[in-house]
């Protein structure tokens, strides 16, 4: 059974039953069960139309759900429109349903849960699972956002910029329970890449593949945190960094520049270094200014401190992340990067100390404790 192709077609078959009048979220269940029927059937009576067959299986199980509970008149009149059998439309619905699993109205964790279930293919399991939360609560969690968007309407014109959001989300989760998110993120990256030419969803493309070819080098023994400037880039993939490459290339002759093909040049930069000592930083900070002139985005304007200290010296750097808010996620983790370039390693092993108890996660809280030990360790030689 191919489950790649079960995957691929859900979205689509979604999109015929809720232009013939299904509400998403009745369109999505019955997709669920022709899909699970289809796992059964299909191996030893395989369709000649595969698209065809889950759309009449799946307006089928919508069917006996709507007379299970409407009225005489109302299952009547869905009856009579149910159409001959024969090849599946023509035309594909899923670059709409990108935009309704993405409406405004859900929360980021909404968004994401519903489009990887909708969207994705995914079992409500399989999203539990890539979460770490229990099936239940992440089952309440899509019929709450099913019926959110219950009532907006499939031909609704969409936001890009709020499934790129989304789509972003899912790519950080990176890897967990059964499910490799990250892998997924880009599998979905690319089907919108290929239905639409936003240069936006060309850029996001190419960062994700970007970052994910250095996915290898990440880590060492026991999940140690490898730096960028530490790793083994012989483990790096020259496969995805090339095409990342090309991606972003065609993205950026375009010449509508957005904030993912800004992101993406940053890490083709660091792609295109042999050796970290070799990375051309100061274009790194061209491209940060470009994106803080973008976005406005503080976090943006903390990596462009860290850019701007190897670029112009670690005291530049330094007056860089004096105008942030110390608050921000990461800025004492900076500071201390450049007070240790800057020779001042008592402020520097002080301030690994203190970003290691507010790091978000186990291996970040280790690598700067690590880091705060080692310079200690020199501090008393």
């Amino acid at each position: 059974m191919d489950e790649a192709l079960l995957r691929t077609l859900a979205p689509a078959v979604i999109g015929v039953l809720v232009r013939r009048g299904a509400d998403f979220a009745a369109a999505e269940d019955a997709v669920q069960e022709a899909l699970v029927e289809a796992v059964r059937v299909w191996p030893d009576d395989p369709p000649r139309d595969h698209k065809g067959w889950l759309v009449a299986v799946a307006w089928r199980k919508f069917l006996d759900a709507v007379r299970a509970d409407t009225s005489r008149r109302r299952r009547e009149a869905l009856a009579e429109s149910e159409p001959a059998p024969g090849p599946g439309a023509a035309r594909d619905d899923t670059l709409q349903l990108y935009f309704l699993c993405a409406h405004p109205s859900l929360t980021p964790a909404s968004a994401v849960a519903l489009t990887l279930r909708a969207v994705g293919g995914l079992t409500t399991r399989q999203i539990a699972r890539a979460y770490l939360v229990p099936e239940a609560t992440m089952a309440q969690r899509i019929s709450r956002a099913k019926r959110t968007v219950a009532g907006v309407r499939l031909d609704q014109p969409g936001d890009v910029a709020t499934v790129l959001r989304v789509l972003y989300l899912v790519f950080n989760e990176g890897y967990s329970g059964d499910v490799d998110l990250a892998a997924e993120a880009i599998r979905l990256t690319r089907r919108l890449a290929a239905m639409t030419r936003h240069e936006e969803v060309a850029g996001l493309l190419a960062l994700m593949l970007l970052h994910h070819a250095r996915r290898r080098a990440r880590t060492g023994p026991g999940g140690r945190l490898v730096p960028l400037a530490e790793q083994d880039r012989g483990l790096w993939d020259t496969r995805l960094i090339a095409e990342g490459v090309d991606v972003l290339q065609a993205a950026l002759a375009r010449d509508r520049l957005g904030e993912f093909q800004a992101q993406a040049a940053v890490a083709a930069l660091h792609a295109d270094a042999r050796a970290a000592e070799e990375t051309d930083w100061v274009q790194i900070v061209e491209w940060y200014d470009e994106l803080v002139r973008l976005t406005e985005n503080p976090v943006a304007r903390l990596n462009r401190a860290v850019a701007v200290g190897e670029a112009d010296g670690p005291r530049a750097g330094l007056a860089a992340l004096a105008d942030l808010d110390p608050a921000l996620p990461r800025h004492t983790a900076v500071a201390a990067y450049l007070h240790e370039r800057d020779g001042d390693l008592r402020t520097a092993a002080r301030l690994y100390a203190e970003a290691a108890r507010a790091a978000p996660n186990l291996p970040e809280r280790d690598h700067l404790t690590r880091q705060a030990a080692r310079l200690n360790a020199r501090l008393r030689d």
